[in-house]
């Protein structure tokens, strides 16, 4: 797996939430959430659980609609009245804790048929962009097999390949390891490892405390929907101010 044949993020593509609030009912979920993702970098978030960090993700791509503030995807606000939010989400790639592939079809359908259906590839060329990507995440020999013949990790990796292929501007994992066995996880941070040296723009939600001080040029640190802390990772991690934040790695590391 190299940097090289990762689909890189050639537009620098930046995300900004500004003043962003979320309430599921009459609980409210994300407290006025400003964040700055700049082009071609990695922000990891970390936090509790519970403390709002997949919801802050699902609103970058409108999986949640704020109900105030807005969400900018370089210079367009995709909150705006009239967005075409398919369009956005086409620009957005994003990796969930369970794989969600689909088990009837081969790993090499798996990662075509959106570019077939959505992008509308003839399926020769759909599958040669597919069999790219999952050479670039190590996959390359494991076309026919279906996801149930695959380890957990080497699914997520079908997953990772899936979104990269419909060549998106920004990547979202939401805790895209933590459904995996230890001994899983490597393989799939060593992709993510490769994205970020590609340049492409990551939001990532992580417990991997190891992997957010190495790839991250900047940590979030988002408890009970607001975020207290937002530093690079030396700092976030050897010099953290918020006696919140203290507490949280004094717990996990």
């Amino acid at each position: 797996m190299g940097a090289d044949r990762m689909a890189a993020n050639p537009g620098g593509t930046g995300v900004r939430l500004e003043q962003v609030s979320k309430s599921f009912g009459r609980v409210p979920v994300l407290h006025g959430v400003d964040l700055e993702v700049p082009g071609g970098t990695t922000t990891c978030i970390v936090g509790p659980s519970g403390s709002g960090k997949s919801t802050l993700l699902r609103c970058a791509n409108l999986m949640e609609r704020p109900e105030r503030g807005r969400v900018l995807l370089g210079e367009l606000d995709i909150t705006a009245p009239g967005v075409d939010v398919d369009a956005v989400r086409q620009r957005v790639g994003m990796v969930f804790q369970h794989f969600c592939l689909f088990s009837h079809l081969s790993v090499l359908d798996n990662v075509s048929l959106a570019l077939r259906q959505v992008r509308r590839m003839p399926r020769e060329a759909a599958e040669a962009a597919a069999r790219e990507q999952l050479r670039a995440v190590g996959l390359e020999g494991l076309e026919g097999r279906r996801p149930a013949d695959l380890s957990g990790g080497q699914q997520q990796r079908v997953a990772i390949a899936r979104s990269l292929a419909m060549a998106p501007e920004v990547m979202l994992f939401d805790e895209a390891t933590s459904a995996l066995d230890p001994e899983l996880v490597k393989g799939v941070l060593a992709v993510m490892r490769d994205l970020a040296r590609a340049g492409m723009t990551m939001l990532v939600v992580t417990h991997e405390m190891r992997f957010a001080r190495e790839v991250a040029g900047q940590v979030v640190f988002v408890d009970a929907g607001r975020i207290l802390e937002v530093a690079p990772p030396d700092a976030f991690f050897d010099r953290p101010r918020h006696p919140r934040l203290r507490h949280f790695l004094d717990q996990v590391l």
